[in-house]
């Protein structure tokens, strides 16, 4: 007699290896789904963020020393661009040169000019006083080989008596400043052509006197401030913000440069 079978199998047609079960067929499909669904959210995640890149690539948002929120751009330690270092010098040389003999105080919140007492210089003539804003300008210039204490003994020689008094106004106007000239890395030289306009309120017209100047700039690396930043600390910082400081100023020579042009 034959044996019979205890259980009959289904036929399996074309198939390899063991049968799964329904749930088991179900839940892998799941799994797989799953599986597809989380990868297509991962590219379209990344064609965004490489969208948001392309925008954004190089930039930067800082906060400047008066809270205020600028744009910038990441740049290389020695690298500025033609239109920074044209400011930088233009900014640093019309505070150092305009002279009201009024300033403006932002205490309590408030932004009301009083009169300037200035700060005392010492010169070879005595003590000189120099206009607030003008000194806390003059941050823009290197301490290199005391450059910068030369450089305000001078400065406050030029400032006439009556600043202080209110009788007499000096403003520095900018003529021109030329493309950077690029000395070596991270160092550039800048033509400037202005006029320092003296206002006297007895006269009812100003006196113009040429300033001339070639401005020498070098790349600096300036600090971030700290937490609790004091007055000079925001006043260097603000000077100083562009990453340049002033290395040399001398007298601009017209005549020189079209003969070394030749």
């Amino acid at each position: 007699m034959f044996n019979s079978r205890s259980k009959s199998q289904p036929l399996r047609l074309l198939s390899y290896g063991q049968s799964t079960s329904t749930p088991v067929a179900i839940a892998s499909i799941v799994a797989a789904g799953g599986t597809v669904l989380s990868a297509i959210l991962l590219l379209v995640n990344l064609g965004l963020t490489s969208r948001i890149s392309s925008y954004t690539q190089g930039m930067t948002v800082i906060q400047n020393a008066d809270g205020s929120i600028s744009q910038g751009r990441f740049s290389a330690p020695n690298v500025r661009d033609d239109e920074t270092i044209k400011t930088f010098v233009s900014n640093a040389l019309i505070d150092m040169f305009s002279w009201s003999g009024i300033i403006r105080d932002n205490q309590q919140g408030e932004n009301s000019p009083v009169p300037d007492k200035g700060i005392e210089i010492k010169t070879k003539n005595g003590n000189k006083r120099l206009p607030t804003k003008s000194w806390e300008a003059a941050f823009s210039l290197t301490d290199d080989k005391n450059f910068r204490a030369e450089f305000l003994e001078k400065l406050a020689t030029m400032v006439p008596n009556g600043v202080f008094s209110s009788t007499v106004q000096v403003s520095l106007i900018t003529r021109h400043i030329s493309q950077p000239r690029k000395i070596q890395s991270g160092k550039w030289e800048v033509d400037y052509i202005g006029t320092l306009v003296s206002f006297n309120a007895r006269e009812n017209q100003g006196r113009g006197i040429p300033l001339n100047k070639t401005i020498t700039v070098t790349a600096i690396d300036t600090p971030k401030l700290p937490k609790n930043a004091s007055d000079l600390d925001k006043k260097i910082f603000t000077a100083r913000q562009a990453r340049l400081e002033i290395t040399e100023i001398i007298d601009f020579n017209l005549g020189n440069k079209h003969k070394n042009n030749q």
